[in-house]
């Protein structure tokens, strides 16, 4: 896996975490239903171009370490995973929804997203210093210019 990921006109490394929950921190994603929801975040991951680094469904939360386009939002593929996994698991698993705390609802509102990159202090270092560095490398070429 490169470092870089090309599209056409752009070069990125847009890595995420991200973890969300159940309503209520509820814990049931154990057995089947770990299995279901590992298996639906990649699928609708590679279906909206991203890709699944790291994952982890623990009993009441789900960690995922995620490359995402530029083009793809993270609100929109959070709604997207939290809305299309809902529907799936309360269809495939129907019991879900007789419990009268569930409604239609699997998922918590919210959810916890950060960065994934270099080191914060390296891209400051960079910043700071790239001008000085431009001026040197150009005036290395001038004394090689004819």
């Amino acid at each position: 896996m490169s470092k870089y990921k090309k599209l056409s006109h752009v070069i990125y490394k847009c890595d995420y975490h991200i973890v969300w929950v159940p309503k209520y921190r509820y814990r049931i994603l154990k057995g089947r239903i770990k299995q279901f929801i590992e298996e639906d975040i990649k699928l609708l991951c590679e279906w909206k171009k991203s890709e699944v680094i790291e994952l982890n469904v623990q009993v009441d939360h789900v960690h995922l370490v995620v490359s995402v386009p530029p083009k793809v939002s993270i609100s929109e593929l959070m709604g997207t995973l939290k809305g299309k996994l809902a529907i799936k698991l309360f269809k495939s698993y129907p019991g879900l929804k007789q419990k009268p705390y569930w409604g239609n609802h699997f998922w918590a509102r919210g959810y916890f997203v950060s960065t994934v990159g270099i080191d914060e202090e390296t891209i400051r270092r960079y910043v700071k210093y790239q001008e000085e560095e431009e001026k040197k490398n150009e005036s290395q070429q001038k004394k090689f210019d004819f």
